[in-house]
């Protein structure tokens, strides 16, 4: 670097640039629907843990799939909102940085707890008799550390390479947070290798999983269609649709994102994509599987009703 340059120890969040008006609706939608978010999420976390009927393999993988939706959620969204009523908008170096070492690795441990999730459905339906023997609760707990350690390693790879690139001169980031791409485009020397490591990593987190989430759901409607009870096939097919859902919403807009052309999609059209795993993902996470779930639904009638039977026998007393 040469001697006129000087580090960059601060960013400026671009964010939506829109009129003030429209700026305080997007920060009541997004805060309402980001409040939504941890309540519903800590609820399905919370009756997960609390009862024992949920105590599956399933479940234990949705939990974790709560956790980090609440998480992504928290990265990503509370510095949005602020940026909406303050009017400035910086962000310092270190806490950039941060943003996006753990919106990296929440959103890969996200792709491969949804890989677990599809392999325990195939297990399920495919060979119920061994499934309380292949999906024990030592297999589980492998899958989900396995995850989350391999997703945080990788991302702390990103991490270093960000770390190795200077930041001299522009320094607006044309997103509502520290997005990856946006804060490459900022770097003043050659990112070619962050740019064919961040490839690889999509092709092995992005495609490598949905490739394998696919041929387990072939399997599955396979095996479905030779059921021959009415009852068991509508109930195997109502579980598949909500993961199917989940893996459509996360993996399609992931892949439209880091994997199609730049030239494609405008950065105002990438901002609206990051928002749509970012907060309303998380948001329909639990909808979906509440929604659909006749087991979830019955756990959270029994916690009301348990609920309301303290109370009253504490007003009684």
């Amino acid at each position: 670097m040469g001697s006129n340059q000087s580090w960059v120890t601060e960013f400026v969040l671009l964010g939506f640039q829109l009129s003030a008006e429209m700026e305080a609706f997007l920060f009541w939608t997004f805060c309402l629907s980001y409040i939504f978010s941890l309540l519903a999420n800590g609820m399905i976390f919370g009756l997960i843990c609390l009862d024992r009927r949920l105590h599956t393999p399933m479940y234990f993988f949705l939990s974790h799939l709560a956790i980090i939706d609440m998480s992504y959620a928290s990265n990503n969204v509370p510095k949005m909102l602020a940026n909406l009523v303050n009017q400035k908008r910086t962000i310092s170096f270190v806490p950039c940085i941060m943003q996006t070492f753990l919106y990296l690795g929440f959103a890969a441990t996200e792709c491969l707890i949804l890989v677990a999730m599809s392999y325990d459905r195939f297990v399920a339906i495919c060979h119920p008799l061994q499934y309380t023997v292949i999906m024990n609760r030592r297999v589980c707990m492998v899958l989900v550390v396995t995850s989350w350690v391999f997703s945080f390693l990788l991302s702390l790879v990103h991490l270093s390479l960000i770390l190795r690139l200077p930041f001299c001169g522009p320094h607006e980031i044309n997103h509502f947070f520290c997005e990856i791409l946006s804060v490459l485009k900022l770097a003043c020397a050659d990112i070619w290798l962050n740019q064919m490591v961040i490839f690889g990593t999509c092709v092995f987190i992005l495609l490598g999983p949905l490739c394998l989430v696919l041929v387990s759901y072939l399997r599955i409607l396979f095996a479905i269609l030779r059921i021959q009870s009415g009852e068991g096939r509508r109930k195997a097919f109502s579980t598949c649709s909500s993961h199917l859902c989940v893996v459509g919403l996360f993996f399609g807009s992931a892949i439209v994102m880091y994997m199609a052309p730049n030239s494609r999609h405008p950065e105002e059209q990438q901002k609206i994509l990051s928002l749509f795993y970012s907060l309303f993902n998380p948001m329909l996470n639990p909808l979906i599987y509440s929604l659909r779930n006749a087991e979830v639904k019955g756990a959270l009638r029994r916690a009301l009703c348990d609920t309301s039977g303290k109370w009253l026998v504490w007003g009684s007393t």
